[in-house]
């Protein structure tokens, strides 16, 4: 009987696979039709997948631009047929066609997500209703309503030194750059302030949500995705605790918030409804884990190569003690004050081109279009990646050496070579507050500690989000000031 049961399920999947397999052929025999680009769709429905998810993002589409094409190559990816525009030409292409070739695409398993039980099936292509109701909201994305923030964003930048680095030997920054980014966006995507323990709580769920973004979504224990899931669901709960919390406080104070959260509950949506408490929630949880792993990438990485680089770190210090000599005692930092970190922004440039916190991202093909001779059909995906711009010798001469001096002195990367917050009408809306955040973290730890990289040659995970695997562990001294 129990031998009968294993039977049951195994027989099932082997018919699924037998089934997939022989639509994967069909699809790719009619395919075959097309003169399509150059390149592989490798195993059937895995595809390339498992070396996409893997490998360093330079490894996977420097090996393909080198054997297919320096243009365009494809391959299928979480169970999709993708064209892999590459270079300069292939990233301007891709932005210069947004909304008229291109929709914004995201995988299913980031689609089941952040999409509440509640909801029927609905597009994987998202909505441009949706960020740009979102883009509206008050107080946040713009720079002249970024610069609100200053004081809250250094307040907490402060606390968290106090409490994590102040009278510790050695700290781990990536794990820390975590919290600390998770701490500003409670913050400013939803209200909460002065809770650590839920800040802690919501960085471990978003750490693991954002490990099951780009997966086959197989629900089953074991899987990433499931754990995904499971702390989707956990963190669900969370935010819709915070949603009645502060509708509570809002019905019975009538005080006036500001937060993108508060603007999506209390504001009518493009259509001329109110959003639903667990839409809300999958908006909020969506904004939350997407400006996770990239600033907490970018904070550690200019973190480590301060520590690694004395004489750059020192020259960013200098300029920083510049600013905070300008200052009165309690006096916050102003966005005059931001404009004037230029050597500061300089090296955080060219950290972000050295390991890009935004590697790639996908778009939705609308419409058969032709590209270098090739035709990319209707319902492909198009990916466009950091990695085959940021290294090109013509714009950045030895390519992979750390230079902060690339972008001194008001010189700037060419057009679409140096895109860490992505191009064109999808640039990242949150730039400015990337910023801003980035900046005045550094303002205050270089200007209080100095610290060097205890384990220089950590091991950097590959695929879209090439987090340090242990962690970066740095020595810490305080300057007497």
């Amino acid at each position: 009987m129990e031998i009968e049961n294993l039977f049951l399920p195994l027989s099932i999947i082997v018919s699924i696979y037998t089934l997939a397999f022989i639509f994967y052929t069909i699809r790719s025999k009619s395919n075959s039709k097309t003169n399509l680009p150059p390149g592989s769709f490798g195993w059937p429905i895995i595809g390339e997948t498992f070396a996409f998810l893997n490998e360093p993002q330079e490894k996977f589409v420097g090996d393909r631009m080198k054997k297919y094409s320096p243009k365009v190559f494809k391959t299928s990816i979480l169970g999709e047929p993708t064209a892999v525009l590459c270079g300069i030409s292939g990233h301007k292409f891709i932005s210069s066609n947004e909304e008229k070739l291109f929709l914004s695409w995201r995988p299913q398993s980031t689609q089941k997500l952040f999409r509440s039980s509640y909801q029927k099936a609905a597009s994987e292509i998202t909505k441009r209703a949706d960020s740009v109701h979102i883009g509206k909201a008050p107080g946040f994305l713009k720079p002249e309503a970024v610069v609100r923030y200053i004081e809250s964003m250094e307040s907490i930048v402060q606390e968290h030194l106090k409490v994590h680095w102040e009278g510790k030997s050695t700290v781990e920054i990536y794990s820390l750059a975590q919290l600390l980014v998770t701490t500003l966006s409670a913050r400013f995507f939803t209200g909460l302030q002065n809770n650590n323990d839920r800040c802690v709580k919501f960085a471990e769920l978003i750490n693991i949500i954002a490990s099951g973004l780009h997966t086959f979504p197989i629900n089953i224990p074991g899987t990433e995705f499931y754990r995904a899931m499971k702390a989707a669901e956990a963190m669900r709960k969370e935010v819709l605790l915070l949603i009645k919390e502060k509708k509570a406080a809002v019905s019975s104070s009538g005080a006036k918030v500001t937060d993108i959260m508060s603007h999506l509950l209390f504001n009518l949506d493009p259509t001329g409804r109110f959003i639903p408490e667990n839409e809300v929630a999958d908006k909020v949880m969506g904004l939350m884990t997407g400006g996770f792993h990239s600033p907490s990438m970018a904070t550690s990485f200019l973190v480590k190569y301060l520590g690694e680089n004395p004489k750059v770190c020192e020259k960013v210090r200098t300029e920083q003690l510049e600013i905070a000599s300008s200052k009165q005692d309690g006096e916050n930092l102003n966005w005059e004050d931001i404009q004037k970190m230029k050597y500061s922004w300089a090296v955080a440039l060219e950290v972000m081109r050295l390991l890009p916190p935004l590697q790639g991202t996908f778009r939705e093909v609308v419409t058969d279009f032709t590209y270098e001779g090739y035709t990319i059909p209707k319902g492909w995906k198009v990916y466009w990646s950091s990695s085959s711009t940021n290294k090109i010798a013509e714009h950045f001469p030895a390519p992979e050496e750390f230079d902060p001096s690339r972008f001194e002195n008001g010189k700037t990367a060419p057009s679409y070579s140096n895109i860490p917050f992505g191009s064109g009408p999808r640039i990242c809306p949150g730039k400015e507050y990337a910023r801003l955040q980035l900046m005045c973290f550094l303002h205050h730890v270089v200007t209080r500690y100095k610290w060097e990289v205890m384990n220089t040659k950590a091991k950097i995970a590959g695929g879209l989000n090439p987090v340090p695997k242990e962690g970066f562990h740095i020595r810490v001294q305080p300057y007497n000031i």
